[in-house]
């Protein structure tokens, strides 16, 4: 397969040349680097090089130029490359010309003139871009092929696994698929049993769980160590923030994760609001760089393990899983997260990974291409859900239980512009229906007393959040909801919890037993967002590592 391209055009020769010569030096093995001094040649070159099936991964474009300007030329060159990642070479005078060009071209970043040193102003920015481009590019396939129905939940299954782990793969549907029929009949007798998983190597997983999964393609389902100074179980934006800080200072950490890092958070479109992202980032782009810079500090990280009991031993902590394993450690940070709440209603079990989905739109969106589907909620999961979901449906209805949507006002703004979308206010849903697959839902508006029936292909549930506190569900206090209580919340009369065994009170994210603590969603009085997730993981890192120093 030829070297994907990196244009970099400029009509200052003298640019172009400094350009070439950092470009080379350090994407020459892996990129071929292709210097134009003219906008016009270099659409002529963009046509060539499409017809030869090539790639090109990044435009490096200078603002000022003669025929045309650097945000005009990437407006004509992402029509034949819009997977391609965009870079302006900027002026200070240029500035306000890039910041438009975020919205005109989806521009990427702008470079201010000059970058140099190169080390320090130019290949971290590229090396982040690019390594972002290789994840979301789609190449002549080579890898992991998932075979099975969309009506499939283990397909369903496999397939959210390995999106959330950001591992590539092909989905191939038997149903719309002869090859991918004869392809699963070849190696399985058993149609009904799926997915099948093709690896590279030639070997194949039918209907696999995840455990075998995640050994398979490479991923950490067994600790290093028997004993760590800190363990965290869930790797959501609490529990890797916590990692992260754990790990720059030297402690021996373990993430236990259950299904997929980044939790709810990881599988949102789109995030917004999140400091330092003016233009918003992905919830996967912002759990691979948590896990990336985890793994960097030497965190181990344990995927499609579950934490099923926590045993108290003196001054340690002692992790059971489900494997039948055992960690221990001095300190736990409980970061389980919460999950949506499932649907109670007839038939619902049943088609759930059928078309009723719990969360998942980031999964699932691009098989509803031009159909009609709904969501149910209207907090900022559902919004961000639905605003992604629009991308592909045909038209999005959001069923929301109140008189207006809970989301933020920047979220709410974007449903309510979005042509494809319908806000269903006081809307309730009352019954689903569907043989093998969802086929219509029944709703009711509380307001009108009204019922209507709609044809549904596939509907995504944002309701509700449950706490995932089972683990320490005997051990430690909690709310009637099954939210832990921590610090002050555990002070009653000015007394610490029953048992409490320490002179002080507990500290601030601290639980009723000492030297476990709660971050996240998992906690009485949190906030749901991401940035206070993040803040919690960090001070309870904080906290945590004065609980050590006391032993």
């Amino acid at each position: 397969m030829p070297k994907p391209v990196i244009f970099t055009i400029d009509d200052d020769v003298s640019v172009l040349n400094s350009v070439e010569r950092d470009l080379r030096a350090h994407y020459g093995q892996e990129y071929r680097i292709l210097p134009i001094d003219s906008a016009r040649t270099a659409l002529d070159y963009v046509k060539k090089i499409q017809q030869r099936s090539e790639t090109v991964a990044l435009f490096l474009v200078d603002q000022r130029m003669p025929e045309m300007s650097g945000v005009e030329f990437l407006e004509e060159a992402i029509q034949a490359y819009p997977q391609a990642k965009r870079v302006l070479l900027t002026a200070y005078a240029d500035t306000q010309a890039a910041i438009d060009s975020i919205n005109e071209v989806g521009l990427d970043y702008y470079l201010m003139k000059p970058w140099h040193p190169p080390e320090e102003r130019l290949y971290p920015i590229l090396d982040e871009l690019l390594e972002d481009w290789k994840i979301h590019v789609r190449l002549p396939y080579e890898g992991i092929r998932v075979a099975g129905t969309l009506w499939s939940l283990s397909s369903h299954q496999v397939k959210d696994f390995l999106t959330r782990h950001q591992i590539p793969y092909q989905w191939l549907d038997i149903e719309k698929d002869a090859a991918a029929r004869e392809l699963v009949e070849g190696v399985s007798s058993e149609v009904t049993k799926l997915p099948v998983v093709f690896f590279p190597d030639g070997k194949t997983l039918i209907q696999p769980e995840l455990t075998q999964l995640a050994e398979k393609v490479g991923l950490q389902t067994r600790a290093d160590l028997p004993f760590y100074d800190i363990v965290v179980v869930g790797s959501g934006p609490a529990g890797l923030a916590s990692a992260v800080y754990a790990g720059s200072e030297g402690y021996r950490c373990l993430v236990i994760e259950r299904a997929a890092p980044g939790g709810q958070a990881g599988s949102s479109p789109k995030i917004e609001n999140y400091l330092g992202f003016p233009t918003g980032i992905s919830g996967d782009d912002l759990t691979r760089r948590a896990v990336s810079q985890a793994k960097r500090f030497g965190v181990e990280i344990l995927s499609a393990q579950e934490a099923k009991q926590v045993v108290i031993k003196n001054t340690y902590r002692i992790i059971q899983l489900s494997d039948g394993a055992e960690v221990s450690c001095h300190a736990l940070l409980i970061a389980t997260g919460a999950s949506f709440h499932t649907l109670k209603m007839p038939g619902a079990a049943e088609l759930t990974g059928a078309g009723i989905y719990y969360g998942a739109a980031y999964t699932e969106a691009m098989n509803y291409k031009d159909q009609d589907v709904f969501v149910v909620g209207g907090a900022n999961s559902a919004a961000q859900g639905a605003i992604y979901l629009s991308q592909f449906a045909r038209r999005v209805r959001v069923l929301i239980r109140g008189p207006k949507p809970t989301a933020s006002k920047y979220l709410v703004d974007a449903l309510e512009q979005n042509p494809k979308i319908q806000l269903m206010l006081n809307t309730d849903l009352v019954e689903v229906r569907g043989k093998n697959t969802l086929e219509q839902i029944i709703v009711r508006n509380t307001v009108l007393d009204e019922t209507q029936t709609f044809n549904a292909a596939a509907m995504f549930v944002f309701i509700g959040v449950r706490p995932q506190s089972k683990l320490v569900a005997d051990l430690v206090k909690r709310s009637d909801k099954g939210y832990i209580y921590t610090g002050a919340d555990l002070i009653v009369d000015k007394k610490p919890p029953q048992g409490w065994t320490l002179e002080r009170d507990p500290f601030l994210l601290e639980t009723s037993i000492p030297g476990i603590f709660a971050a996240g969603d998992v906690r009485y009085g949190t906030n749901h967002r991401v940035s206070s997730a993040v803040g919690e993981g960090a001070i309870a890192f904080a906290l945590m590592k004065e609980y050590l120093k006391a032993l």
